[in-house]
């Protein structure tokens, strides 16, 4: 097998992945990414971002050049079919957690993100695509890429998405589940919804008959809003079927405006007039509770380890808890290296790469749990009786990663 040419090779680079880079700078390790694509994918809308997440990013030296490109809030708010408050959940707080929540296009923070890896000097291999691991052994592995090349390294992470090809390695059945739930969103300007300055927003409103109604603010000065709603649907599409989908939009339109009669007057004024440019389909997938996110010296993370359902909005902030641990674990592990003996190297990466997943799904399996106790308190009886107990979020926010990371890994 070939010597190792580099610490850690990355698959994928998206936000999980240029961000895994960057923590891996941050501990002096040196890292390669590698993307199936010609560049980093920056489609979609803008994503939620939480204290958790965002004490994450200041640490690398990120949130000082993203916090100025977001819409900055602290609650999200539910109200009745007919506009009354009956909830509301706390996505971030200065005074309690130190950030407020932030709501940033995706693109924004790739941009951010592709440019630091370039400043940083960290290599970045476009148009290879990861097909399978060819051997490994207890101090590195070797894997193949579709254009016939292979590369070698210490550590290969999969940090490429639901649909992983590196988690193949380890689960070669496992197919992500389809939830047959869509959410189907747009954008509108902000001065469309015809509410005034006060109106609290971000808002769900929730209808018994046709559930829920998301309007959520957008760029820095909120000037926009993204609508959406959720779709069931009774089959699962392939990448070709979905874009077809997506190609008609014009179904799109009709079914944001669908009941709008029945929400209140904001939800008719914010479907008035859809641009087709700022539509959006999210398919909704789910993995199941996997025993192990390493296999030798193959890691996977983000949300090839565990996707995680839109409810409380933690996918992309637990993907981000994800990735800074394990740079943290993996220079712990450096660090506290006492020979060169290969075996005993891999002994040692190997227990505190379980420490560190164990500890992940804890996280993970704490936020799921908060994501049924969100959906009990939106289902119709709940909402009508709109009594609810507020939620203590310092178990989220208010956590010390790098505690976490000496505990797993001494």
């Amino acid at each position: 097998m070939a010597a190792p040419t580099t610490g850690v090779a990355i698959i994928g680079a998206g936000l999980s992945g240029l961000t895994l880079a960057l923590a891996l700078h941050r501990q002096n390790i040196p890292c390669i990414l590698y993307e199936s694509r010609e560049a980093s994918l920056d489609i979609g809308g803008a994503i939620m971002l939480s204290p958790n997440a965002l004490k994450i990013l200041d640490a690398l030296g990120i949130y000082d050049k993203i916090a100025p490109l977001g819409y900055h809030f602290e609650e999200l708010y539910f109200h009745s079919d007919d506009d009354k408050p009956v909830d509301t959940f706390e996505f971030g707080s200065q005074t309690k957690h130190a950030y407020k929540a932030l709501r940033i296009y995706r693109y924004e923070l790739i941009n951010v993100l592709v440019s630091m890896v370039r400043d940083a000097g960290i290599p970045v291999q476009y148009n290879k695509k990861f097909t399978h691991v060819v051997s490994s052994s207890s101090s590195s592995v070797t894997w193949a890429f579709a254009d016939g090349s292979s590369a070698t390294a210490k550590l290969l992470v999969g940090a490429d998405g639901i649909h992983s090809r590196v988690r193949k390695h380890l689960y070669p059945d496992l197919v992500p589940k389809f939830t047959n739930m869509i959410g189907v969103t747009a954008v509108v300007p902000r001065e469309q919804l015809q509410a005034g300055p006060d109106y609290p927003l971000p808002v769900t409103i929730m209808s018994p008959k046709h559930g829920a109604f998301v309007i959520a603010p957008q760029r820095a000065d909120g000037s926009e809003v993204l609508i959406g709603k959720q779709r069931r649907l009774q089959q699962e599409y392939d990448r070709a079927g979905w874009d077809e989908l997506m190609e008609n939009k014009t179904w799109c339109v009709d079914f944001l405006r669908e009941g709008s009669a029945d929400f209140p007057p904001i939800v008719a004024n914010a479907v008035t007039d859809i641009p087709l440019k700022g539509i959006n389909l999210w398919p909704f997938y789910l993995v199941p509770k996997l025993d192990t996110w390493a296999k030798g010296r193959v890691v996977i993370l983000g949300d090839a380890a565990h996707a995680i359902p839109p409810t409380a909005g933690q996918g992309v902030n637990q993907a981000f808890e994800d990735v800074y641990t394990f740079a943290g674990v993996v220079a712990r592990v450096r660090d506290q290296k006492q020979s060169e003996d290969d075996e005993q190297d891999a002994v040692r990466i190997s227990k505190a790469l379980k420490n560190w997943q164990l500890g992940r799904q804890a996280r993970v399996d704490l936020v799921l749990d908060l994501n049924d106790k969100l959906n009990k308190r939106r289902l119709p009886d709940a909402v009508k009786a709109g009594v609810f107990e507020p939620f203590d979020m310092d178990w989220l926010y208010g956590v010390d990663f790098d505690q976490m990371i000496a505990e797993w890994a001494s």
